[in-house]
């Protein structure tokens, strides 16, 4: 009779919604440092520029892999300290969660848990270019979220309106 609670609730288990993070991994990572020895004789006062992105896609039945893309350009006045690249990886396990809410977890909720992971990466390889450690502040991934989703309702909105102008 325990066995068939026990089945009865794996059935459940099965409906129920599930995420798990299965691997993190570096899937590129790029170090230039373009002025150096000059660059370490200037003042170290550098304009740090982040530019970052994602992407992901399905792996299998349940699984997603979801892919942050930092890029990290550090001037001291005009010339270029270094630029770093970086893609964070991670697999992760996504099962009964559809629609919006799937989108969500894609976009928003799996790059704040790979964002951690990149930017102790970047820190480290800065380091050991011999520039001083650089710690990038938290990024708020549902804000940049929610603007994508409201810029893509707006563009199918107005392309919707510009197919009935034409017609």
């Amino acid at each position: 009779m325990a066995e068939n609670q026990q089945a009865a609730a794996g059935s459940d288990n099965q409906n129920q919604p599930q995420f798990a993070l299965q691997r993190i991994y570096v899937k590129d990572l790029s170090f230039e440092s373009p002025n150096s020895p000059t660059v370490f004789q200037e003042q170290w006062k550098p304009q740090v520029n982040l530019d970052l992105n994602t992407s992901h896609n399905k792996v299998s039945d349940n699984q997603y892999e979801v892919v942050l893309s930092l890029t990290v350009t550090a001037k001291v006045g005009e010339k270029v300290a270094y630029i770093v690249e970086i893609q964070q990886g991670g697999v992760f396990l996504v099962q009964g969660i559809e629609g919006q809410q799937l989108g969500q977890m894609l976009g928003a909720y799996c790059p704040t848990i790979l964002f951690p992971y990149a930017r102790e990466a970047i820190d480290g390889i800065v380091n050991k270019g011999s520039f001083p450690a650089l710690m990038l502040a938290p990024v708020n991934f549902d804000a940049i979220y929610a603007q994508a989703l409201k810029r893509k309702q707006e563009e199918a909105a107005g392309e919707a309106n510009e197919e009935q102008q034409t017609h």
